[in-house]
């Protein structure tokens, strides 16, 4: 872009650093309605998305840091693309016929996102770029992180005139081996700082979810969400029941709970609408994913993020459309198994639009 101005006031002279022999560079992505999206290709990662709000004022809506060197050293899932598996695998094993396979254990007595550095935490190479759209590609080696062959993958970020930000992800493997991409942004629709999502009216087209145990791995069948504090079917503040007195909210100190969506059958559908009463800010999601995965940064702990802001506990959520944490071994759930010859393939999209008073 020629416009070295930013709508988030970062700058891109701050992110431009070589990692791993690859320079990283902050990619602006804009479109007619003055929308900017900032991406980088560390970790493929999602840097800042300016919207309009009710008042037509530009706010930044997902959280982050205002350097490459506090992406290093800080959280690392802001924006990120997850991956090998994001989520959970049980105890870190799953098998592919006779064969175990051994993952990194990172969190609890289980794999999580990909493992000890995964997708969000290395360099990836940029393919193509134009003014609304990058497409960042990396290979993940055969026993990377303990998962079988070479997988290839490319993620691409397009930006419409309609303020819908589309997330393309394309994979191929010279070895069966399992997958599960997603995008791991912390949403704050009413902007990255304010204190609290719990205002925020929440949508998730979905009758049941997935019960876990103590260490958030899903205990098998699927469970329904009617007469639960997990029913988001109709438009409900995330506070209202996050700390009811219920055993699944206990075990994820609040939602972190992997929802199977009534549409989730290969076809881009509409799986959830979020909304700040503060901004009028209201994003929808739409996936080909068959669940989607509601976390409310309940771990967040007062972390000083951009431009010096504070980024306290539930002060943002994520909407993660993916397959289900631990499908490999679970044979009953939609299989996430890529084999050589096959390309995987899906998209999720954020669109973005402002409620008028």
């Amino acid at each position: 872009m020629k416009n070295n101005s930013l709508l988030c006031g970062l700058k891109k002279e701050h992110f431009e650093k070589k990692i791993d022999g690859i320079q990283n560079t902050l990619y602006v992505l804009r479109n007619s309605a003055g929308v900017e999206v900032c991406v980088m290709n560390y970790g493929a990662k999602i840097v800042s998305i300016m919207v309009p709000d009710k008042q037509n004022n530009f706010t930044d809506v997902v959280l982050g840091y205002d350097n490459i060197d506090e992406y290093l050293t800080g959280e690392t899932t802001f924006g990120a693309t997850c991956g090998r598996y994001s989520n959970r695998i049980a105890n870190g094993k799953f098998k592919i016929g006779d064969q175990t396979y051994t993952l990194a254990i990172n969190n609890g007595p289980n794999h999580l996102h990909g493992g000890l550095k995964g997708f969000s935490r290395v360099m990836w190479n940029t393919v193509k770029y134009s003014d609304n759209s990058v497409t960042f590609s990396y290979l993940s080696k055969d026993g990377e992180e303990g998962y079988p062959g070479n997988l290839s993958v490319e993620v691409t970020y397009t930006l419409s005139n309609d303020n819908r930000l589309e997330i393309h992800y394309e994979a191929t493997t010279d070895k069966a081996t399992v997958f599960n991409p997603t995008n791991h942004s912390y949403f704050n629709l009413s902007g990255a700082g304010d204190p609290s999502i719990y205002d925020h009216l929440l949508t998730i087209h979905a009758d049941t979810y997935l019960p876990t145990d103590a260490t958030s791995i899903p205990i098998g069948a699927p469970a329904t969400v009617e007469n639960t504090p997990m029913d988001f079917r109709t438009p409900t503040t995330v506070g209202l029941r996050i700390d009811n007195d219920f055993d699944q909210l206990k075990i994820g100190s609040g939602y972190d709970h992997n929802y199977i969506l009534n549409n989730g059958k290969g076809d881009l559908t509409l799986a959830a609408v979020c909304e700040s009463p503060k901004t009028g800010i209201i994003m929808e999601t739409y996936t080909t994913q068959p669940g989607i995965q509601l976390y409310t940064g309940n771990f967040l702990s007062n972390m000083t993020g951009r431009s010096g802001k504070n980024y306290p506990r539930r002060s943002a959520l994520c909407l993660e459309t993916q397959h289900y944490p631990d499908s490999p071994n679970h044979s009953d759930y939609p299989t996430t198994l890529l084999k050589p010859g096959e390309k995987f393939e899906s998209k999720t999209v954020y669109k973005f639009r402002a409620k008028n008073n």
